[in-house]
């Protein structure tokens, strides 16, 4: 093997999907360093227009892309999101470091392409490797030629984007598209673009203020499935936007009320208020630009309320907490980081 400049290299990116330009990266990695740890974010979530592909696919994506001899010189780590910088950070590292735990030099090698790519300033215990912009490469449009294709005519999109594709992966998806629950990512593309588009005349981009609830009892937390898009079927807290008349407390309990018709009078359930937090970052609804104000309720030891499904919830339960961590991919945007916050469902 010729001499190499790093021990590790390090890319980083969510790779949905994975294009020529995240080969070149890692092409890059592996030139400058004996080894190469892909990054894969975004990990762990439920299908969306966002993100349609598992993390498991697009390591297959990353493999298939590389020759037999380099892809035994790669480790890929799945990272969840958290929506917390710094938490996030010292998980990337900390799962580095697990990695190549003899590594002494490190590189991180990446492309400064908008404000979704400043976290690479965030590890100044790596060497920055930026790489120049090589093609227009970029996983938005692929996505959106596919899901937004007209119904049977997928596969007839894949191969207009093909030449932004590795061969590998262009026929890694061709055999994706035969299995994916295709239409149902193309109902919550559809959504998400109307939804875009009536605000399309806004003088400056929305930003949306909306309240959630958490509410746990018994060791239990109080969870719907959507019944709309976006996110249909996918679990969540009980919420909704503020409305014009509301406090953000008002508001949520109104939501509470017509989501789930929580037997429980509104005196009681105030007493019961432990925390109001604010989740705002940039990416953490796929709406987007999305402020919440999460409100956490603690009922304690008393006997569940009754809960029936309304307005728009397709259902409604009460979920043991031992068994959310199981379910982080039925989530719909950050609302398991939202119970993770108030309940500590990963490890800190």
């Amino acid at each position: 093997m010729p001499s190499r400049a790093f021990d590790l290299a390090v890319c980083i990116g969510r790779f949905q999907p994975f294009h020529s330009g995240h080969l070149a990266l890692l092409r890059e990695a592996l030139r400058v360093a004996r080894r190469a740890v892909v990054v894969i974010g975004s990990a762990f979530q439920a299908r969306t227009p966002r993100n349609p592909w598992t993390w498991q696919e697009r390591a297959e994506m990353v493999r298939q892309a590389l020759p037999e001899a380099e892809r035994e010189r790669i480790d890929v780590l799945p990272m969840r999101d958290y929506y917390d910088q710094p938490r996030w950070v010292q998980a990337v590292r900390q799962a580095v470091a697990q990695a190549a735990p003899d590594a002494s030099s490190i590189a991180l090698v990446g492309h400064f392409k908008d404000a979704t790519s400043v976290y690479l300033r965030d590890f100044p215990q790596w060497k920055l490797l930026p790489v120049d912009k090589l093609g227009h490469y970029d996983g938005t449009p692929l996505r959106d030629a596919l899901l937004g294709a007209p119904a049977g005519q997928a596969q007839a999109a894949l191969t207009g984007i093909a030449a932004s594709l590795p061969a590998n992966t262009l026929e890694f998806l061709r055999q994706w598209l035969r299995d994916a629950p295709l239409a149902q990512l193309a109902e919550e593309w559809r959504a998400l673009k109307d939804g875009r588009a009536a605000w399309a005349g806004s003088p400056y981009p929305p930003v949306f203020v909306t309240v959630d609830t958490v509410i746990r009892c018994q060791g239990r937390v109080l969870l719907i499935r959507r019944g709309q898009a976006p996110g249909k079927g996918l679990l969540a807290v009980p919420g909704g936007f503020l409305e014009q008349r509301d406090t953000v407390y008002q508001s949520a309990v109104r939501e509470l009320e017509e989501e789930t018709n929580l037997a429980m009078l509104e005196p009681a359930l105030r007493k019961c208020l432990k925390e109001v937090a604010v989740f705002d970052h940039p990416d953490r609804s796929q709406r987007g630009r999305v402020v919440t104000h999460a409100h956490y309720f603690d009922l304690g030891d008393r006997a569940l309320p009754a809960v029936e499904a309304g307005d728009d919830a397709r259902s409604v339960e009460w979920v043991a907490i031992d068994r959310v961590a199981a379910l982080e991919d039925q989530f719909h945007d950050d609302h398991f980081h939202m119970l993770d916050h108030f309940l500590a469902i990963t490890p800190r």
